[in-house]
């Protein structure tokens, strides 16, 4: 796809978690989700959400007295994209690059292989 911006880590996790909730989501979903995570302040998470609508990755609208996001960008979009860049970048876009040093890394089981051999029979 066209090339969409990667997010700083910070704003992925904001992403991570309005893509998560069931949209629209207001900012205090949005902290509810995080809130596993204690170092977030509702201030940092607005700052965050601000950027990400200026960025084209989410659009707010008031309901009420409060204010919910709604994603532009799908959690799918985002990685689809983030994927290709890391295959064009790292692999020149072989998968076969890339699925070669996963093996080498001994990260790839039997189980991976199988799965692969049944994705690419449903492919020819």
């Amino acid at each position: 796809g066209d090339n969409m911006k990667r997010l700083p880590d910070a704003e992925f996790e904001i992403m991570k978690a309005v893509w998560k909730s069931s949209p629209p989501v207001s900012t205090n979903e949005i902290i509810a989700v995080l809130d596993g995570d204690k170092r977030w302040k509702p201030q940092t998470v607005l700052t965050l959400l601000v950027r990400l609508i200026e960025r084209d990755f989410l659009e707010s609208e008031k309901v009420g007295r409060e204010r919910v996001y709604t994603p532009i960008v799908t959690e799918e979009m985002y990685l689809q994209s983030e994927t290709e860049q890391f295959m064009d970048k790292h692999y020149n876009n072989s998968l076969v690059g890339l699925v070669n040093t996963l093996y080498k890394g001994g990260d790839v089981s039997n189980e991976d292989i199988d799965e692969l051999k049944d994705w690419l029979s449903k492919r020819s």
